[in-house]
C-alpha cells in the first residue's frame, strides 16, 4: 500500500475515490472538479482567522445590539462596511421596523423566612413594576402544566416562582422543552391574577449570572413583570420553600417598552453562474441582548455566514447557484427581520433552493442534519461523504432549522444543518458571560469549515432541489 506523507493529498484522494465508487453505484456524487474545490475550502478554512477577526470587531466596536438600540444600527452600519470590505457583491440593507425595549434597573430580594439579595435580570420585554416594587408571597410550581392545574385563586395577587430546570443537551433540545416557562410565563399567570413571574433561568449554568431572553404577552391579558434568577439562587429559593414556611418576595423593575425604531437585514451576494436565479441562503443575527456582547449569540454566526462567502472570494470560486449572506435584524425579540425578508422575496420563495442558519454558537459542528424530500437523501449523503476528513455524525431528516428560516422552511424550502455543538452553550447564552472569552479559535474555523464546504456543494448539486412537501416540525 502507498503511504501518503500529505494529510491534504490523502483525503484529496479519498475523495475522489469515494465519489468514483459512489457513481459506479449509481448514488448521486459531484463532480470531481467541486470535490477539489469543496476540499480546498475545507482546508483553507482551517487555517484562515477572517470569522474570528470579525467576531472581535463586532463585539469590540459596536457591543451589545438589543433592538432598536444605538448598538443595533451601529451594527448595520459595521455589517455593510465589512460585507463591502470582504468584496460581497449586491451589498444592501433591507429595512425592518423592530421593537424598542430598555431594560432599565431590576432588583429581586427574599423578605421572609430568610432575608436574601438574589441577582437577577428581568426577562426580554418585560413591563416594569410601580416604583416602590412589588411585596408578595410566593407559590412554587415545576412549569405551566403545573401552573394551570393549580385550584382557582391559587396565586391571585401572588408571585408565580417556575422551578422547571433546564436539561444540557448536545444539540440543544433541552432549551425547546424548558423556555417555554419564559415565553409564555407571565401571560399565563397574569390570566390567573399573579402580580409578576420569577423563574430559573433557561440555562445550564451554575455560575451566579442570570439569563435574559424574550416572553410574549397576550393582546388580551394583563401584562405582569418577570425576572430570572441563576441556577444557584434558584437551589437556594427552594430551600426556602422547603422550610415549609412561607416565602414573601420583593421585585423591582424600571424595563419599560419606547417607540419601535427602525433597523435593517444586511444583505450581500457570491453571485451564481448557470442557475444565478436559484439562491443558497446562509444566515446569522446582528441583534443581541444587552448583558453581555454578543459573541457566542450571534456575532459566532454572523461570522460564520460572512466567513463562508470570504472563502469563496479567497478562492475565486464561481458557484452555480448565488451564495446569499443575510444577517437579520431582530432574531431575540420577535422575528421582525426574517418577517420583513419573507415579505420582501414573496414572489421568489421557490427560487430559495436551500437554506443554513448558523445560532448555536461557535462551534464545532459536530453532525450533518437536514430537512429534504426523501428521494433527496442520497444528495446529503454525498454531502456527508465531502465532510467525512471532519469527522461528523450523519443526522437525521428532521432538522428544524433556526428562526430565521422558519419562514422560509414553512413554505418547502430545503434545509441543511451543520449542526453547532450546543453542549456548552447554554451556560453563557443571553448572559453578562458572552464575551469574546467564549470564542475558540479551532472550533469557529472548523464550523466555517463544515458550513463552507456544504453550501458550496449544496450550490453545486446539478439537480433540482425539490421544494420539501412533508409539514416542518414545530419549533418549541
Amino acid at each position: 500500500m502507498r503511504t501518503y506523507k500529505s494529510p491534504i493529498f490523502a483525503a484529496s484522494f479519498l475523495l475522489a475515490f469515494a465519489a468514483a465508487n459512489a457513481a459506479e453505484k449509481g448514488v448521486p456524487s459531484f463532480a470531481r472538479a467541486d470535490l477539489a474545490a469543496a476540499d480546498n475550502l475545507r482546508t483553507r478554512a482551517l487555517t484562515d482567522e477572517t470569522a474570528y477577526r470579525l467576531v472581535e470587531s463586532l463585539t469590540t466596536e459596536v457591543g451589545p445590539r438589543p433592538a432598536g438600540s444605538s448598538g443595533d444600527k451601529a451594527a448595520v452600519a459595521w455589517g455593510v462596511r465589512e460585507m463591502q470590505r470582504l468584496g460581497f457583491a449586491n451589498v444592501r440593507t433591507q429595512e425592518v421596523t423592530v421593537p424598542h425595549w430598555v431594560r432599565g434597573e431590576a432588583e429581586l430580594s427574599v423578605v421572609s423566612p430568610f432575608r436574601q439579595s438574589i441577582p437577577t435580570l428581568v426577562v426580554g420585554g418585560s413591563v416594569g413594576t410601580a416604583p416602590e416594587g412589588i411585596d408578595a408571597e410566593a407559590v412554587m410550581v415545576k412549569d405551566l402544566d403545573a401552573l394551570a392545574a393549580l385550584p382557582a385563586g391559587a396565586v391571585k395577587d401572588k408571585i408565580v416562582y417556575f422551578s422547571q430546570r433546564m436539561e444540557r443537551t448536545r444539540d440543544g433540545s433541552g432549551y425547546g422543552k424548558a423556555v417555554l416557562v419564559r415565553a409564555l410565563g407571565p401571560a399565563n399567570a397574569a390570566a390567573l391574577g399573579a402580580q409578576a413571574i420569577v423563574l430559573r433561568s433557561i440555562s445550564t449554568s451554575d455560575n451566579r449570572l442570570p439569563h435574559t431572553g424574550a416572553t410574549r404577552y397576550a393582546a388580551d391579558k394583563p401584562r405582569i413583570a418577570g425576572f430570572a434568577i441563576s441556577n444557584p439562587d434558584a437551589d437556594a429559593l427552594e430551600r426556602q420553600f422547603a422550610s415549609g414556611k412561607p416565602v414573601r418576595l420583593h421585585l423591582r423593575s424600571t424595563s419599560r417598552e419606547l417607540p419601535p425604531e427602525k433597523s435593517a437585514n444586511v444583505i450581500g451576494e457570491i453571485p451564481g453562474s448557470d442557475r444565478a436565479d436559484e439562491i443558497v441562503i446562509i444566515c446569522g443575527h446582528l441583534d443581541s441582548w444587552d448583558p453581555g456582547v454578543g459573541a457566542i449569540d450571534d456575532g459566532a454566526g454572523v461570522a460564520i455566514a460572512m466567513g463562508v462567502g470570504n472563502l469563496f472570494k479567497q478562492l475565486d470560486l464561481k458557484p452555480r447557484r448565488t451564495i446569499r449572506i443575510v444577517l437579520f435584524a431582530n432574531e431575540e425579540f420577535g422575528g421582525s427581520g426574517s418577517a420583513a425578508y419573507l415579505a420582501a422575496n414573496d414572489a421568489t420563495v421557490d427560487k430559495h433552493a436551500v437554506g443554513f442558519e448558523a445560532d448555536l454558537g461557535a462551534g464545532p459542528v459536530w453532525r450533518l442534519a437536514s430537512r429534504v424530500n426523501d428521494a433527496q437523501l442520497p444528495v446529503v449523503d454525498a454531502i456527508f461523504r465531502a465532510l467525512a476528513p471532519l469527522k461528523l455524525q450523519r443526522g437525521a431528516n428532521n432538522a428544524g432549522g433556526g428562526a430565521d428560516l422558519d419562514g422560509l422552511a414553512k413554505r418547502g424550502m430545503p434545509l441543511l444543518d451543520p449542526s453547532l455543538d450546543a453542549t456548552h452553550y447554554f451556560d453563557v447564552h443571553h448572559t453578562a458571560n458572552d464575551t469574546m472569552a467564549q470564542v475558540d479559535p479551532a472550533a469557529l474555523r472548523q464550523s466555517v469549515a463544515a458550513f463552507s464546504v456544504s453550501v458550496w456543494l449544496a450550490a453545486q448539486y446539478a439537480g433540482d432541489w425539490q421544494r420539501v412537501t412533508a409539514q416542518k416540525p414545530s419549533r418549541r
